[in-house]
């Protein structure tokens, strides 16, 4: 059987459900598609149910530094992991039947359930059913990669998806990867009473970010008790009786870890190996991630890709951002770019590593004269006040055209007060906007125009 339609998409994740509202309205008939959960990625495995767990953990954390504040317990902390759970999944729950029941009850989409794939340029078969149209978008998201490393056929181990149902407290839990997923999942579950240590085959943590980040991001750490392995130089995973070992060959300690449990957290891979891509001329690039130009069109004409799945992007805000780019190009006849927007991001520790822009090596490599400003959180009152003043927050400046070029808080609330210097860049103003500021205090932002009106010249080495 053959139907019609002015549009598909494949995919609910964040991209898609906004999408199939914009294109409805606009008074096209849309077969949206999914094979498995509503929701996608950031509803079911991703943004949703860690942010629940991590919010469990730090409610644990804080009980058990009630005496810093005043306040005295009579027994030890505990935590419920099934009750944790069930928190977890109630939330979760609670998204995802809103948004399969938003689409399903939306006049003009028809929400078709199973595996979506390619017959022809504009043909995508679910099941026993052939959809066609002129506009395809793929919104079909990514998933936690397993590398083929030594053991991984023979060891049991966890990713960041299955981890998530987990009722039991792992004894001893071995993060393989020293990145966004692994650390969070890493301070998450030391902080729910679990020994935790965390095997990373560079040299520092978050290796991609400024060095001075990394250490902040290491002390944070390691202040909870969390172990950390790095230049492991040579990962593999083995079986140890009831426990699980992960070898590591680093440079100094034990030449492996031994534990309860594996979590391997070492990066993502697009949904697109069964898309039947071929059949439609898509292309992709050595990593199964569809190519698109700056508007996000894929090789062939007619087919968009939004979300993960284009590498463009690995963040729930850059797939709704692309969600606005093709319909404002689409509906309103915009000229909206994927190259238009401003990198920002955070790694949700506690507390969150928030940035915008560039880094300071990447502006340090660029050989521009540059303004750098530094604050402590110790010098944040609202920090102090909190009993939360790890960290710090840094800022960089064009020091010809007076415009913010980047912008890091390591330190409680930074992902909030990151996006005053977000919205300052977006404004294309100069720096002298938000340093002329007077911001409420106290706050974390009301030190951000402070910082402004004592910066230095950028000098020094980049990063490595």
């Amino acid at each position: 059987m053959k139907q019609d339609f002015d549009a598909i998409i494949v995919g609910t994740g964040q991209a898609g459900p906004s999408l199939a509202g914009r294109l409805t309205q606009a008074g096209w008939t849309v077969a949206i598609v999914e094979r498995k959960l509503f929701g996608g990625t950031c509803v079911n495995n991703g943004c949703t149910p860690t942010k629940a767990m991590v919010a469990s953990a730090h409610a644990a954390h804080l009980a058990r530094r009630g005496a810093d504040f005043g306040v005295i317990r009579r027994e030890p902390v505990t935590v419920d992991m099934s009750k944790v759970v069930a928190r977890k999944d109630a939330i979760v729950m609670k998204s995802r039947t809103g948004i399969e029941s938003w689409l399903r009850n939306m006049e003009r989409c028809t929400v078709f359930q199973g595996t979506g794939s390619f017959e022809s340029p504009n043909e995508i078969r679910v099941g026993d059913t052939v959809l066609r149209a002129k506009h395809i978008f793929l919104n079909v998201g990514a998933r936690p990669s397993v590398p083929d490393m030594h053991g991984v056929k023979d060891v049991r181990f966890l990713t960041s998806t299955t981890v998530l149902d987990l009722e039991e407290l792992p004894r001893h839990l071995i993060v393989v990867g020293g990145s966004y997923v692994g650390l969070e999942f890493a301070q998450m579950y030391r902080r729910f009473g679990a020994d935790v240590t965390v095997v990373e085959r560079k040299s520092r943590l978050v290796p991609n970010e400024d060095e001075d980040l990394s250490k902040g991001v290491k002390e944070i750490l390691e202040s909870e008790g969390i172990q950390l392995r790095l230049d492991a130089d040579c990962i593999r995973l083995e079986d140890r009786g009831s426990d699980v070992a992960v070898g590591v060959d680093c440079i100094e300690g034990h030449p492996e870890v031994v534990g309860s449990h594996i979590l391997l957290a070492v990066g993502r891979s697009p949904n697109t190996d069964d898309l039947g891509l071929k059949a439609a001329g898509i292309q992709t690039d050595k990593h199964g991630f569809i190519t698109v130009n700056d508007e996000l069109l894929t090789s062939t004409a007619g087919v968009w890709a939004l979300g993960d799945c284009n590498g463009r992007g690995a963040f729930t805000h850059t797939s709704y951002n692309d969600f606005e780019i093709v319909a404002d190009n689409l509906l309103d006849k915009a000229s909206r770019r994927v190259s238009d927007r401003i990198p920002v991001s955070a790694l949700y520790i506690d507390p969150p590593l928030a940035q915008v822009g560039l880094t300071e090596a990447q502006v340090l490599k660029s050989g521009r004269p540059a303004l750098i400003g530094t604050r402590p959180m110790t010098k944040v009152g609202r920090a102090v006040e909190k009993g939360e003043s790890q960290g710090f927050m840094k800022i960089l400046v064009d020091a010809e055209s007076k415009k913010i070029l980047g912008a890091a808080i390591l330190g409680t609330g930074g992902d909030e007060a990151i996006h005053c210097i977000l919205s300052t860049m977006y404004a294309n103003a100069p720096f002298t906007t938000l340093s002329h500021a007077v911001h409420i205090h106290p706050t974390v932002s009301e030190l951000i125009p402070t910082m402004l009106q004592s910066m230095t010249p950028l000098v020094g080495k980049t990063s490595s």
